[in-house]
């Protein structure tokens, strides 16, 4: 592949996040990948949220009133039901809504299947566009999502029905998934997602995490390259402020892409651009396109499409 322009969440700085009208938006500006995060519903069907609950600062109910907090885990709520709440608009005075006070509302946007942006990638003609699909499954959660197999053969099934899997990457911070997804899709690329400061973090250079499926990267030197590498990954996915020059020639020395995430500044694409990433993810995609453009990298093709 050549460089990759990928959608976070669709582009959720214009659009709600991780809906049709996000990816329609997408498909018809632009991109050579649509990003998302999927979930599994109680009757087992394949979801686009990033959270693994409903989101108290997207979900309204047929009332119009924004959910609780914490949110009913996806996993113990039918897909019909999913379908009754309305994640069209950010709940006002938000943290979330001042981070994207530019977002354009959608009233009345319920939470898609995949099964449906694959419909909607097939009406919009775009033979190109790739997928690159986050499992939202947490180690220290496990109430709020099915286990590694469960999860990871349901997703497979469904894009290899769809018949998607030459054309999709996934993506995790829980290995567990992805060691999974290479025993069972070998030809479907495997992304380790990392995150390396603060109370978030899912790895460290000295030690195995929950989040690592028991590899170590004390055992690589303290190198999440050499890790990544070990764990049978193609593609390194790293917190755009863990990333230097010295690791993207690492991990490509190692045979690894490495895209980052989440860049929404120019001046920040610019420069990962200027030390040799393969992709960004953005949630301006807009912005990365003229950025790319004026680095001299090749824009893909829009497909107009309405959601």
């Amino acid at each position: 592949m050549a460089f990759d322009i990928e959608a976070h969440r669709g582009g959720r700085a214009l659009l709600p996040e991780n809906t049709l009208p996000a990816f329609a938006n997408a498909l018809s500006m632009g991109v050579d990948t649509l990003e998302l995060d999927v979930g599994v519903t109680a009757d087992r069907q394949i979801i686009i949220s990033h959270e693994r609950s409903l989101n108290p600062d997207l979900a309204r109910n047929a009332n119009g009133d924004y959910v609780a907090a914490p949110g009913s885990p996806f996993v113990k709520l039918q897909l019909d039901e999913i379908r009754t709440y309305d994640v069209g608009q950010i709940r006002p005075e938000s943290t979330y809504a001042r981070q994207f006070p530019d977002q354009r509302a959608v009233p009345g946007t319920r939470i898609p299947t995949l099964k449906e942006l694959f419909a909607l990638v097939r009406k919009s003609g775009n033979r190109c566009v790739h997928f690159n699909i986050e499992t939202k499954i947490d180690p220290d959660h496990p109430d709020e999502s099915p286990d590694p197999q469960t999860f990871v053969t349901l997703l497979l099934g469904l894009i290899d029905a769809e018949g998607f899997a030459d054309r999709v990457m996934i993506q995790s911070f829980d290995w567990r998934t992805l060691q999974l997804v290479q025993q069972r899709a070998p030809k479907i690329p495997s992304v380790y997602l990392t995150l390396q400061r603060g109370p978030a973090s899912t790895v460290a250079s000295d030690k195995a995490t929950a989040w690592t499926a028991g590899f170590n990267p004390a055992d690589y030197g303290g190198s999440l390259p050499r890790t990544i590498k070990a764990a049978g990954g193609a593609v390194w996915s790293p917190y755009v402020g863990d990333v230097s020059a010295a690791l993207v020639a690492e991990a490509h020395g190692l045979g690894l892409r490495v895209v980052v995430w989440t860049v929404n500044k120019p001046e920040d694409m610019a420069r990962m651009i200027e030390i040799g990433v393969d992709g960004i993810i953005s949630d301006r995609p807009d912005l990365l396109r003229q950025t790319a453009e004026g680095k001299g990298i090749a824009l893909p093709v829009g497909s107009p499409v309405g959601p």
